[in-house]
C-alpha cells in the first residue's frame, strides 16, 4: 500500500524528501557567498533538520554541495549519496558514508531504492529517482534538457511527484552558455513525465548585484514554467511552494 510521501522546501534545490518511511536531504545550501545568494529565506538551518537516512547531491556545484555546513553541524557518518566527482571532496570534509553513483546505477536504502539518473550542467551531473513500493519522486537538480531524460516514464513507470529547474541560468562570459533549463524546457519534460505533481525550484538564486550583470542571466520568475506546464500537462497539478513549505500527496 502506498504512504504519504512529502516534500518540504528549505531553499534553491534543496529539500527534504519523506517517502518510504525514510528522510532524504538533497542538494544542500545552507551559507552564501558573494556571488551566490539564495534570493529567498532559508527555511531551516543545517542544524535544525531532522533526522536524515541520506543526502543526494547532484554535482559538485557550492550552491548545491555546502559540506562545510554540513560537516560542522551533521553526524560524518550520514549516508552521501553522490556522483564520482564529489566523492573525494566528501571524504576531505570527513564524511565516512559515502555511496557514488553513475547513471542507471542505484542503492537499497531501507527499502527506499536511489537511482542515479543522467544530468547534464556546466560540471558533471546526475540526477535522482527515489522509489519505495508504489511511490516515486524524481529530483532534476540543475541539469538542462536531455534526451535521456525521455527514458524516465520507461524505466520507472508513472512518477508520483517532479522536482525540476527551472530559471534557465546562462553564464555571460561563456558567450551567455545555457547551463540550466529554462521554463519551457523544464514544462516539455513535465509533458514527458507526466507526475502527479510538479514542484519548480532553482529559480531565486541570485550571484548578487553585480554577478547578476557581469556573471549570469536568468528567469527568477516560476510562474512562466506553470503557465507553460498547464497546457503541456493538464493532469499534473503544479505548485510553486514557498520555503518550509511541506506538500504531501
Amino acid at each position: 500500500m502506498s504512504s504519504t510521501i512529502a516534500v518540504t522546501r528549505i531553499r534553491h534545490s534543496c529539500h527534504l524528501i519523506e517517502i518510504g518511511g525514510k528522510t532524504f536531504l538533497t542538494d544542500p545550501w545552507f551559507t552564501t557567498k558573494p556571488q551566490y545568494r539564495p534570493g529567498e529565506p532559508t527555511a531551516m538551518g543545517v542544524g535544525e533538520l531532522p533526522d536524515l537516512d541520506g543526502v543526494l547531491i547532484s554535482h559538485e556545484h557550492y550552491d548545491h554541495c555546502d559540506l562545510d555546513a554540513l560537516a560542522a553541524y551533521r553526524d560524518l557518518d550520514v549516508l552521501l549519496v553522490v556522483p564520482p566527482t564529489v566523492a573525494t571532496t566528501a571524504a576531505e570534509h570527513g564524511f565516512r558514508n559515502v555511496t557514488v553513483l553513475e547513471p542507471w546505477e542505484s542503492t537499497d536504502i531501507g527499502g527506499t531504492l536511489i537511482t542515479a539518473a543522467p544530468g547534464k550542467h556546466g560540471v558533471y551531473e546526475i540526477t535522482f529517482v527515489l522509489q519505495a513500493g508504489t511511490d516515486s519522486i524524481y529530483f532534476a537538480g540543475d541539469t538542462l534538457l536531455i534526451d535521456e531524460l525521455k527514458q524516465l516514464p520507461h524505466r520507472f513507470g508513472s512518477l508520483d511527484i517532479a522536482l525540476l529547474p527551472t530559471n534557465g541560468l546562462c553564464v555571460r562570459p561563456l558567450h551567455d552558455k545555457q547551463v540550466v533549463m529554462n521554463a519551457r524546457e523544464a514544462a516539455e519534460l513535465t509533458a514527458v513525465l507526466q507526475p502527479k505533481l510538479a514542484i519548480p525550484h532553482h529559480y531565486a538564486f541570485s550571484s548578487g548585484w553585480l554577478g547578476d550583470r557581469i556573471l549570469t542571466k536568468k528567469d527568477t520568475n516560476p510562474n512562466h514554467y506553470r503557465d507553460l506546464a498547464t497546457p503541456l500537462s493538464p493532469h499534473t497539478e503544479v505548485r510553486i511552494i514557498n520555503p518550509g513549505t511541506r506538500v504531501t500527496l
